[in-house]
């Protein structure tokens, strides 16, 4: 036997992300409806709009070399401009209002990749990144990795309650450990895992909040917005970004891998200034620049239009599947005391709440009768960070209408309301036995 490999203290910190098992779950069980993984509907892929453009460019050696040739580390200078033009437009602002210029966009492999850079940039071992309870636990694995400790604030219609997020940091300032917060982490659209939006009028509190505690150096706030384009109700609302006029404390993300394409795999960020060449060092050790000609593509879909035509197609699709679970779950569910669900406004979750004592986790009951009756959620404790004693709520679960039919959906839920009501007659007969 050779000896022990040596691996990093990085690598020892990481694990295998707890979501494979439900991965592998949905792959050996036939007929297993998913309603777990936030993949994307495969039938409202722009196909035929790729397809053409490829074509198109392929067909000029100009624009094919340029395409296949590689790229810049920060990214193509075309499609740049036209993120910068798309976002200071949603928020009714000229690039200049807050300060913002091509040169502070950085197009990365998927918005995963900023999350990542954004650690190694930033973080050391033992510093603090506050963020959402529950919040996107993919990145609660990549904080692990880099040493961070996650700290969760809690939750309300609104999304993360500024009150709660202030008392944490007033708490963290007298322990001295003011110094170690390095992010405020928020996935502000359409939250996952919630199906939550933060408050119109909490987001400019929330940047006078991290300016008001940068007493040691500057907090900065993570606003990740991979879902913003996928609204079904409503009008869109004002970014965090929008509203530091100095560009120094908001970093905006967000994907196409949502509204257009997973496997087109590009993210982009509206960086500070001062972050930019940071993170364009590391990220040209990563990979001196993501997909050329995945960015090529999405310039000449957003240049011709096809994207936004493709994104009122895609919105009316998981509007029609956001619909179905809803009525189902009111169907299904209506007469069951204590279980409450959100009505997202966009986004591709759905988030249920049972009453305390109803366990929801991995090996739990209900997981394995949900599993037998053939379908698959993903549980909400996953989303949470233990507190000071070690526990996470453990009633609650995320369910996904991404992938699944309408009809697959509504039969989903029924096999969900089948699986919880086995679980609740199970406990009637415990109780029952225990007063025989």
């Amino acid at each position: 036997m050779p000896p022990a490999l040596s691996l990093s203290s990085r690598s020892l910190r990481t694990a295998d992300s707890p979501i494979s098992y439900f991965i592998q779950k949905a792959i050996e069980t036939p007929g297993l409806i998913s309603l777990a993984a936030g993949l994307v509907d495969e039938s409202a892929f722009p196909s035929a709009e790729i397809a053409q453009v490829v074509a198109e460019m392929m067909a000029n050696p100009a624009t094919a070399k340029a395409a296949l040739q590689y790229g810049s580390t920060q990214g193509l200078p075309a499609l740049r401009a036209r993120v910068l033009d798309r976002v200071c437009t949603a928020d009714g602002v000229k690039p200049s209002d807050i300060n913002l210029t091509l040169g502070d966009v950085v197009l990365t492999t998927g918005s995963q990749q900023m999350l990542y850079l954004l650690g190694e940039v930033l973080i050391e071992p033992g510093d603090i990144v506050l963020a959402e309870a529950p919040s996107y636990f993919v990145y609660h694995d990549c904080l692990k990795s880099h040493g961070a400790k996650v700290i969760g604030v809690p939750m309300d219609d609104g999304g993360m309650c500024l009150k709660s997020l202030e008392k944490e940091l007033i708490r963290l300032e007298l322990a001295g450990e003011l110094k170690k917060v390095k992010l405020i982490y928020t996935v502000d659209y359409f939250q996952n895992p919630t199906g939550l939006t933060l408050a119109r009028d909490r987001r400019p509190k929330l940047v006078e909040l991290a300016k008001r505690f940068s007493k040691h150096h500057r907090i900065l706030i993570l606003e990740d917005a991979a879902y913003r384009e996928l609204r079904y109700d409503g009008d869109d609302i004002t970014s965090i970004k929008r509203f530091d006029t100095t560009n120094e404390y908001v970093i905006y993300t967000t994907t196409f891998s949502k509204p257009c394409s997973p496997g087109l795999k590009t993210g982009y960020s509206l960086l500070p200034n001062d972050l930019v060449a940071p993170v364009c060092n590391l990220k040209g050790n990563h990979d001196f620049g993501s997909s050329n000609l995945a960015q090529h593509i999405l310039n000449r879909l957003l240049e011709t239009g096809a994207f936004d035509r493709h994104l009122v197609r895609l919105r009316e699709v998981y509007r029609s599947k956001r619909d179905a679970m809803l009525t189902a779950i009111a169907t299904e569910f209506a007469s069951c005391p204590g279980v409450r669900w959100n009505v997202p406004a966009g986004g591709l979750y759905v988030w249920m709440t049972f009453p305390s004592g109803t366990p929801t986790g991995k090996g739990s009951p209900l997981v394995e009768a949900a599993v037998s009756e053939g379908v698959l959620y993903i549980p909400g404790n996953l989303g949470h960070v233990p507190n000071e004693q070690g526990k996470v709520p453990d009633h609650e679960i995320r369910l996904s209408f991404g992938v699944a039919e309408p009809s697959e959906i509504a039969e989903g839920v029924r096999r969900l309301r089948r699986a919880y009501a086995e679980l609740e007659t199970s406990k009637r007969g415990a109780r029952e036995s225990v007063l025989t």
